[in-house]
């Protein structure tokens, strides 16, 4: 079986999910190729789906849902009846409706959806303070990867003649979703920018941009173009580029989401079939 895995990953979370699925495909003699579509280039050039018998679309989630560029990418695909799973990377704070969000636009573009899963990751913020998942994924990251890798393959060999079905769907609206999405932009009050502090202006910032906001000679983010994914910051070589502190809006997120810092980082991910 042929198996194409394209995802998109800021941060790494989703990219490390992504190649450990992969192997634990190829246990079980599965071919399987990456695409890593995180950047404009590679949403441009696309992949060609027709040379494989299934697909699994990874994707981190923003603000409940997979980014909007990624969304927009996946809207773009045929389907044409192949059967498809998902998995998605989160940072601790609500994974729903990301699933069922995706897997609408995967149903509409002709996909037959048979699986997804959630895993843990280290989030975004944390690259300003915030202490969610500072160590995942791990073995336990890994262990689901293997469950789920082997019930997805079932899934697409026929074996499990299964569809993903009863995903939560939430309480909010698409059109208050979308407006979630902005509030990136109140924790990351500060955008990406050297703020003075030099660099050997590598240009690795601006080469993984997703969404092409990132210029490398003035070090800073077009706030028009940027969605806070924060990947630069992460992949910076000399930890030259900083956003915000984010420590001051740790514990009232995790008072609102009525949690502990304990409570949150025990959590584990879960497969949905």
């Amino acid at each position: 079986m042929n198996i194409a895995i394209a995802f998109f990953s800021a941060t790494g979370n989703t990219r490390a999910m992504a190649r450990i699925i992969r192997n634990n495909f190829k246990a079980l003699s599965a071919k399987v190729d990456l695409h890593d579509v995180t950047v404009p280039a590679a949403r441009q050039k696309g992949v060609d789906l027709s040379a494989y018998d299934a697909a699994v679309f990874g994707s981190p989630v923003h603000s409940l849902r997979a980014p909007q560029l990624m969304r927009d990418w996946l809207a773009t695909l045929d389907g044409n009846g192949m059967r498809c799973a998902m998995f998605f990377t989160f940072g601790g704070f609500m994974a729903h409706p990301a699933h069922h969000s995706t897997a609408e636009i995967l149903k509409r573009r002709g996909f037959t959806v048979v699986a997804s899963a959630e895993f843990p990751g280290k989030h975004t913020y944390n690259l300003g303070g915030w202490r969610a998942f500072p160590d995942r994924p791990d073995d336990r990251e890994r262990d689901l990867a293997a469950r789920y890798a082997e019930a997805a393959y079932n899934r697409f060999a026929g074996n499990d003649p299964g569809e993903l079905s009863d995903l939560p769907q939430g309480p909010f609206s698409e059109a208050e979703l979308t407006h979630f999405e902005s509030f990136r932009f109140k924790m990351v009050s500060k955008l990406p920018t050297r703020d003075g502090t030099e660099c050997s202006l590598c240009g690795l910032c601006e080469e993984i941009c997703p969404s092409g906001a990132m210029n490398h000679a003035t070090g800073i983010a077009d706030p028009h173009a940027c969605i806070a994914c924060l990947g630069c910051v992460a992949a910076c070589p000399e930890n030259a580029l900083v956003i915000n502190s984010t420590r001051e809006s740790w514990q009232p997120k995790l008072s609102m989401s009525n949690t502990t810092e304990a409570e949150l980082n025990a959590q584990t991910g879960k497969i949905y079939l």
